[in-house]
């Protein structure tokens, strides 16, 4: 993870909601979550220093369960 500024969390009953892994697909103007063969979100790491922290993703979720950690001061 060195050198990516933001990092992601899902709680793990999002992760494994194939609803919710196609509305966080669906919301995130710069792809970082991707959905697995069996509808479990998955973080896609090469796309993370792209986001712009417009909390789509945090709102698309219920709350507490998606989280956005800044790395940097």
């Amino acid at each position: 993870m060195a050198g990516l500024f933001i990092d992601v969390q899902v709680d793990a009953s999002v992760a494994k909601d194939p609803a919710l892994t196609k509305k966080l697909v669906e919301v995130c103007p710069v792809n970082i979550f991707a959905a697995n063969d069996d509808g479990s979100v998955r973080i896609v790491e090469a796309n993370l220093d792209e986001c712009t922290l417009c909390d789509l993703c945090v709102r698309a979720a219920p709350p507490g369960t998606v989280r956005i950690l800044k790395l940097y001061e």
